[in-house]
C-alpha cells in the first residue's frame, strides 16, 4: 500500500471531486489535500463547506492550463500524489463547443503531466499520478457484452474523444518517462452535489417544480449507474493500492434504460412530495435525440474487485432513494447552483486571500 503526504486534487470543487476530497480527508487524517479548481459553472465551493476549516485542506482557484501556476504549486506543496479530475464533462456542451473540451481535457492534462514529471525527476518514495476517465471512451455497446479494460477505444463525441486523448497522454508519459500512473474509467455517476444539467438531478428538479421532463429519442438508451460515494471509495482504493501503470474499470453493476429511470424518479419524487402516484408522468416530453448518442454502456468491474477487493456498497434502488431525499432536502443548493449566487460566497471566503 502506498502512503502520501501531499495530494493535489484537480477539479475538487466539482461533483465527483468534492466527494473524493471529503473521502481522502476522512480516511487519511494525516494527508494534506490541495484542491485546484477554476470554478467554472459546475465548480461550487459550497460542495465542501463541511471541510473548508480542516487544517489539512487548502483551496487554490486556478486553471490546469496555467503552466506557471502548476509549477508554482508543485514547488510550494511538494505533491507526492495527483488525483486528476478536472475536465469538461457534459456531452451536450461538447457538441456545442468542442474546442473548450480539447483545451481543458487534452492540453490541460498534458500541462499537468509535464509539470508532474519535472517535479518528480530523481525523487524517492511513493508517487502516483491518478487520471480519472470515463467509460464513454470505449464507444457504444449492443444488447450484450461489457466494457473491459482491454476493450478497444471507439469514442463517439467531442467529449469522449478528448477524454480518450487524455488517457493516451497519461499512458505515454508512463511509458516514455517512467511516470508512476494509474487510470480508472467509470460509468455514469449519481448522488449529492451533481450539477443539474445531468439526467438525475435535472429530472428531480423538474419533477419537483412540475416542469417538462426532456427525454432523448425514445428513452431506450442504457447506462450503468455508479453512486458517487462508491466511486470516491474506489478512487481511494486505487490511489493507494492500484498497480503502477494499471487501468481499472469502475461500474455500479446495474443497467437502466433512461425512460425506466425517469419513471422511477417520478414515483420517488411524487411520493416524497405527497402527490398521487403517477402525477408527473404527463410531464415526460420526448425530444430530438442527441447527435451520435451511444446506445448502451456497461462496465465489467471484475478486475478492481479481484485485485483490490472493491465493489459497490449499496444497490441502485437504495442509492437513488438517498439521492432523491438529499436533493429535496437541499432545495436551496439545487436552486443556487444555477443562479450564480455561489460566486458571492467565493468572494466572501477567498477573495482577499
Amino acid at each position: 500500500m502506498r502512503n502520501f503526504k501531499n495530494t493535489l486534487v484537480t477539479g475538487g470543487a466539482g461533483f465527483i471531486g468534492s466527494h473524493v476530497i471529503r473521502r481522502l480527508l476522512n480516511q487519511h487524517p494525516d494527508m494534506n489535500v490541495v484542491n485546484l479548481d477554476a470554478l467554472t459553472y459546475a465548480g461550487n465551493l459550497e460542495n465542501l463547506r463541511d471541510v473548508e476549516a480542516n487544517p489539512h485542506y487548502s483551496f487554490v482557484k486556478g486553471d490546469i492550463c496555467d503552466a506557471a501556476l502548476i509549477k508554482q504549486l508543485f514547488e510550494k506543496y511538494r505533491f507526492d500524489a495527483v488525483v486528476h479530475l478536472a475536465a469538461e464533462s457534459h456531452v451536450d456542451r461538447s457538441i456545442e463547443n468542442p474546442m473548450a473540451f480539447l483545451e481543458t481535457n487534452i492540453m490541460g492534462t498534458a500541462i499537468l503531466l509535464h509539470a508532474t514529471k519535472n517535479a518528480w525527476i530523481g525523487s524517492e518514495g511513493d508517487r502516483c499520478f491518478y487520471h480519472i476517465s470515463t467509460d464513454e471512451v470505449y464507444g457504444s455497446l449492443g444488447d450484450e457484452g461489457l466494457f473491459t479494460e482491454d476493450t478497444p477505444y471507439d469514442p463517439r463525441s467531442p467529449y469522449s474523444s478528448s477524454k480518450a486523448s487524455s488517457d493516451h497522454l497519461v499512458r505515454a508519459w508512463h511509458h516514455t518517462y517512467g511516470l508512476p500512473i494509474v487510470i480508472s474509467n467509470c460509468s455514469n455517476n449519481y448522488g449529492a452535489f451533481q450539477f443539474p444539467e445531468k439526467l438525475i438531478p435535472l429530472m428531480i428538479r423538474n419533477i419537483r417544480d412540475q416542469r417538462p421532463l426532456p427525454v432523448y429519442g425514445k428513452g431506450v438508451n442504457v447506462r450503468d449507474w455508479l453512486w458517487v460515494e462508491d466511486h470516491a471509495s474506489a478512487i481511494d482504493v486505487i490511489l493507494h493500492g492500484g498497480a503502477d501503470g494499471r487501468t481499472y474499470n469502475i461500474g455500479g453493476l446495474n443497467e437502466w434504460r433512461n425512460i425506466d429511470l425517469v419513471h422511477a424518479l417520478i414515483r420517488l419524487v411524487d411520493a416524497k412530495l405527497g402527490r398521487p402516484e403517477g402525477t408527473s408522468m404527463e410531464l415526460i416530453t420526448y425530444v430530438t435525440d442527441r447527435a451520435g448518442h451511444d446506445m448502451r454502456y456497461a462496465i465489467d468491474a471484475s478486475r478492481i474487485e479481484a485485485e483490490l477487493g472493491w465493489k459497490p456498497s449499496i444497490t441502485f434502488e437504495e442509492g437513488l432513494a438517498e439521492t432523491v431525499r438529499w436533493y429535496l432536502a437541499n432545495g436551496e443548493w439545487l436552486d443556487s447552483v444555477t443562479s450564480g449566487n455561489y460566486t458571492q460566497y467565493y468572494e466572501t471566503m477567498y477573495g482577499n486571500r
